[in-house]
């Protein structure tokens, strides 16, 4: 598989790793890696992931969970920090916020359990994915939610390709504009498949496994 790289901003701690190939995702294929891991996992990348996102909410916007897919547990911690402090203008009236990830059935159906349910319903919930290519993700997030008896108030990203899904806005520190040449292909049409390109590795939230 082709080396990582960086896409760095002015910011040392925020940056987006990635690699050129050919990738199958669950609902795709795509001529990008786009490698996450550190920002999940390491807390000054987190942070800076946190708030470059955060400031989409500051003054318009009422949070009071945070669920978190993809594993991004870590930067919701730290989203939820940024809201509940003390100089940061709060929309919450109780200035707190939950942080919470949703369980998944055999079938890939997003559920809660009853301990959890009072932390979505008639909540605010803000969704926090690592990215949003396809949008399916999303968009079975987005229905669970409702279906709880929340209230979506966007999606956030560290890296899109979609600026909505089904009506909801979707914030991201990253979109197609920053990787040169960019493509997302159905896995029943991919064009690198047509070209004779073989898949160099299979790729989810967890990572890669190459081929």
């Amino acid at each position: 598989m082709s080396e990582l790289y960086k896409i760095r901003t002015k910011n040392k701690n925020l940056f987006l790793r990635v690699a050129k190939g050919h990738f199958a995702t669950t609902h795709s294929h795509t001529n990008y890696f786009i490698d996450v891991t550190t920002q999940k996992t390491r807390i000054s990348e987190a942070k800076a992931v946190a708030k470059e996102l955060v400031s989409s909410y500051q003054l318009t916007t009422i949070i009071d969970t945070i669920l978190c897919v993809d594993g991004t547990e870590v930067i919701g911690a730290c989203i939820a920090n940024e809201l509940t402090k003390e100089d940061f203008v709060n929309m919450n009236a109780h200035q707190t916020v939950y942080v919470v990830s949703p369980e998944y059935t055999v079938g890939g159906q997003l559920m809660f359990r009853d301990n959890l349910i009072p932390m979505i319903a008639g909540k605010h919930v803000l969704i926090l994915a690592a990215s949003v290519t396809t949008g399916k993700t999303a968009q079975s997030t987005i229905e669970a939610i409702n279906y709880y008896g929340g209230r979506v108030v966007g999606v956030s990203a560290i890296f899109a390709t979609v600026e909505s899904c089904q009506g909801y806005p979707v914030n991201s520190i990253f979109d197609p504009n920053d990787l040169e040449g960019f493509s997302s292909y159905n896995s029943q049409h991919c064009l690198l498949c047509e070209r004779g390109e073989k898949i160099e590795a299979l790729v989810n939230s967890y990572g890669f496994s190459k081929l």
